[in-house]
C-alpha cells in the first residue's frame, strides 16, 4: 500500500509518501513541504498548495491519501487556514478517484508513539525509527505527514473490516425488513 500523508497548513503543508503493509517494515518514498508565502493572497496560496499536491500525486501515484482531520483550536485563523489546505488536498485526491482518509492528531500520535498526547519531538523520533531514517524529517510538518501515512497503513485494515461488518449488518437488517 502506498499512502501520501498530508499535514495541512497554509504556510507549510507537510507531504510524505510511505509504502508497506501493517506488520512489516515500512519504507519512506519521499518527504517534503509545500510552502506558500504568508504575504500572498489567499487564493494564490490555495492554488500553490493545489499545484504542489498535484505534483506529489503525479510523481508518487499513491493508492490512498491520509489527511489530518481539522480539529477545533483557540486560534480561528489558524484552524481556517488548516481547513482550507485540507480541503485542497481532499479535492485533489478525490478528483483522481483516490480514497481519502481523515485521521485526528491524537489518533496519529497514538498509532506512531503509543500516546495520543505525544509531542512533536516524540512523533519525529518515532517516525525516524519506524522508517529507519538517519535523522528526523524537518520541518516537523514533514514528519507529521509521514506519521499520517504510517497511521493509515497500520489502521486501514482494521477500519476496512469494521466498515465491511457495518455494511453487512445493514444489509442483513434490510433483508429482514423485506421478508414477510
Amino acid at each position: 500500500m502506498r499512502v501520501l500523508g498530508v499535514d495541512p497548513g497554509l504556510t507549510r503543508c507537510g507531504v510524505g509518501v510511505v509504502e508497506g503493509v501493517a506488520g512489516r517494515p515500512l519504507t519512506m518514498r519521499a518527504v517534503g513541504v509545500v510552502r506558500t508565502s504568508a504575504d500572498a493572497e489567499l487564493g494564490h496560496r490555495l492554488v500553490a498548495i493545489e499545484q504542489g499536491i498535484e505534483h506529489w500525486l503525479d510523481e508518487h501515484r499513491p493508492e490512498f491519501v491520509a489527511v489530518e482531520r481539522v480539529f477545533s483550536q483557540d486560534n480561528v485563523r489558524t484552524v481556517m487556514g488548516t481547513a482550507q489546505a485540507s480541503a485542497v488536498a481532499m479535492l485533489c485526491a478525490s478528483r483522481r478517484g483516490i480514497p481519502v482518509a481523515l485521521h485526528t492528531p491524537s489518533e496519529v500520535k497514538a498509532a506512531v508513539t503509543g500516546s495520543g498526547r505525544a509531542d512533536k519531538a516524540q512523533v519525529g523520533a518515532m517516525v525516524t525509527r519506524l522508517l529507519r531514517l538517519a535523522a528526523p524529517p524537518r520541518p516537523a510538518d514533514a514528519a507529521d505527514a509521514l506519521a499520517l501515512a504510517i497511521c493509515h497503513i497500520w489502521r486501514a485494515p482494521a477500519q476496512n473490516r469494521l466498515q465491511q461488518a457495518v455494511q453487512q449488518q445493514a444489509a442483513l437488517q434490510a433483508s429482514k425488513g423485506r421478508t414477510p
